[in-house]
């Protein structure tokens, strides 16, 4: 009997220098970092290797940490961020899933702190743990 294959993510933390990358587990349960894509003056460099990832990891869709302010609002980064999310979707062929990434980042900076790492080994770091937090919020919601 052969079990149909449970879908794998692409989760993104997309910021102005640094994209966090995370990916999804063969069984749809964790998201696992995978690397932080330092961005390239050309945004259709950074769509392209996103693009490839998402080959290479076979994913069935993306999910964008969506930046809004604390209200709920839209902000100017989530605009922006909102632009290139569409871009990378097209591109890939594959649906897009905006996701609130609210208070991500400083949740991924407390969880490196309680690893024991120092603020200076943060910045490699950071975006992808958001990146896996964006996504494996994602993953526990019910469908």
């Amino acid at each position: 009997m052969q079990s149909t294959p449970i879908p794998r993510y692409l989760g993104l933390d997309v910021g102005s220098k640094r994209i966090g990358v995370a990916v999804s587990d063969e069984l749809g349960l964790t998201a696992q970092p995978v690397l932080t894509l330092l961005r390239k003056r050309n945004p259709k460099d950074d769509l392209r290797s996103l693009a490839r990832l998402c080959r290479k990891y076979d994913c069935a869709g993306i999910v964008v940490g969506n930046p809004l302010h604390l209200s709920g609002e839209l902000s100017d980064r989530a605009e922006k961020t909102q632009i290139f999310a569409n871009e990378l979707a097209l591109l890939a062929k594959l649906p897009l899933y905006l996701w609130d990434e609210r208070l991500t980042t400083r949740e991924a900076h407390a969880i490196l702190y309680e690893a024991g790492k120092s603020r200076e080994e943060h910045k490699p770091l950071v975006d992808q743990v958001a990146a896996s937090l964006i996504l494996q919020s994602f993953l526990d919601a019910p469908r």
